[in-house]
């Protein structure tokens, strides 16, 4: 049986195409065939709204077994945090992976759409592994921000990456490797 994993794309006008697809084409690779990464597109992707993207990720995380993972980029992964911590999903995910996630809130950036909030390690599942991944060369999102995060989820695995940009140079051979040393436990 295949393992899971849904991928939660970032926000912009094409980014499902132009942009993030190049992301998972790279964790499929990295991955091999005893993964199956799910790639939906995310409605109204150039004008990201939580309350838009909650509902579809939720239809998302009701079609997933246990021991899925769940990736999420950008503002996709900033949005599928807060969704996971309002809302504990029906099944037992085996992973989160946020890559360049926005964080919200004191000394992140402030949203008028996004609740800031600081108890995620208290909220998010039982024995979830989570890996915060940011490149060091990131414009758009400042690496800064997977501190914040780290500060919040103290558990999680933080992993800079020196030279790597928002879309970590398109290449999640890193995230790939995590995902398959957490089958091998």
């Amino acid at each position: 049986m295949r393992v899971q994993v849904l991928f939660v794309q970032g926000a912009g006008a094409n980014v499902h195409d132009g942009w993030d697809r190049k992301l998972v084409e790279s964790l499929e690779r990295g991955l091999g065939p005893d993964y199956r990464v799910r790639y939906p597109r995310m409605p109204k992707e150039e004008d990201p709204r939580y309350a838009t993207w909650k509902p579809a990720l939720l239809r998302e995380l009701e079609s997933l077994d246990d021991g899925a993972i769940l990736v999420g980029h950008s503002v996709g992964g900033t949005v599928l945090l807060h969704v996971l911590a309002e809302q504990r999903p029906s099944f037992r995910p085996r992973a989160l992976i946020l890559i360049a996630a926005p964080f919200i809130g004191n000394g992140g950036w402030p949203s008028d759409d996004i609740q800031s909030r600081t108890d995620f390690a208290e909220r998010l599942p039982p024995a979830l592994s989570v890996f915060l991944y940011h490149g060091a060369d990131d414009e758009t999102v400042p690496a800064a921000h997977v501190h914040l995060y780290a500060h919040v989820i103290p558990h999680a695995a933080v992993r800079v990456l020196a030279r790597r940009d928002h879309q970590l140079n398109n290449d999640l051979s890193e995230v790939a490797q995590d995902l398959r040393s957490l089958s091998a436990v």
